[in-house]
């Protein structure tokens, strides 16, 4: 038991120290956060960090089962605190993401998507391979122009060749279409939610501040690191 608490203490310490105790105004508090707030300051809600972690460890607890099936998590977070993170997080397990702005129809559309994921594949296969060259060059400008275009949209998901089996959102208030697709997909959620967030639509919900970086990466991390520990060779 004593290690437990001291587990979950250091938890606490580290979710204080990344600023995850910060929530919005209580005028823009979702009334699903009630519970998990612990008061405000300065007219701003507070997190109970001691929920944070509970909810943060049975988030871990999924993430383990899905690395230990080798299961696709996709990474989404679109807005400008969360693109860099989850790029980086995402990368660092061999995941696909979406970093900018979400495709509708990534998940409730998929073989569309898949469709132009393949173009996409193909343009790049011939430019490696110096099959432009047949084109002129106004021809080839306008390639490299598709390709830029394709990378920006789908280049994170490029290596997703089906539907993940579980996402996990920075702020699904922002990505409420990523949330939309994912539950009429019938897939899990994990996110991190600030108190503006409906929290009874998330499967795994981490209340916690989504709009700092520092909370947010370490969110993220914990996500990376219990994926990478759990996975099986």
């Amino acid at each position: 038991m004593a290690e437990v608490a001291t587990k979950q203490n250091s938890s606490v310490e580290e979710l204080f120290k990344n600023g995850a105790h910060f929530g919005f105004s209580k005028s823009r508090r979702h009334p699903s956060a009630n519970a998990y707030i612990y008061g405000s300051k300065n007219r701003s809600d507070i997190f109970d960090l001691e929920k944070t972690h509970e909810f943060l460890e049975k988030a871990l607890l999924f993430v383990k089962e899905l690395a230990e099936k080798k299961e696709v998590i996709l990474f989404v977070g679109g807005k400008n605190e969360a693109q860099k993170i989850i790029r980086e997080v995402a990368e660092a397990v061999d995941m696909p993401f979406v970093a900018s702005r979400w495709i509708g129809g990534t998940l409730t559309n998929f073989s569309e998507i898949k469709k132009r994921v393949e173009t996409l594949l193909n343009l790049l296969s011939q430019k490696e391979k110096g099959e432009l060259v047949k084109y002129t060059k106004k021809e080839r400008l306008l390639i490299d122009r598709d390709i830029e275009k394709l990378q920006k949209m789908f280049g994170g998901i490029s290596k997703m060749s089906s539907l993940p089996k579980a996402l996990f959102i920075i702020d699904p208030r922002y990505e409420d279409i990523a949330l939309n697709e994912a539950r009429l997909m019938k897939i899990p959620v994990i996110a991190l939610c600030g108190s503006d967030n409906n929290f009874q639509k998330i499967d795994y919900v981490i209340p916690g501040n989504d709009s700092s970086q520092k909370s947010i990466k370490y969110v993220a991390d914990r996500i990376k690191e219990t994926y990478i520990k759990n996975k099986t060779v």
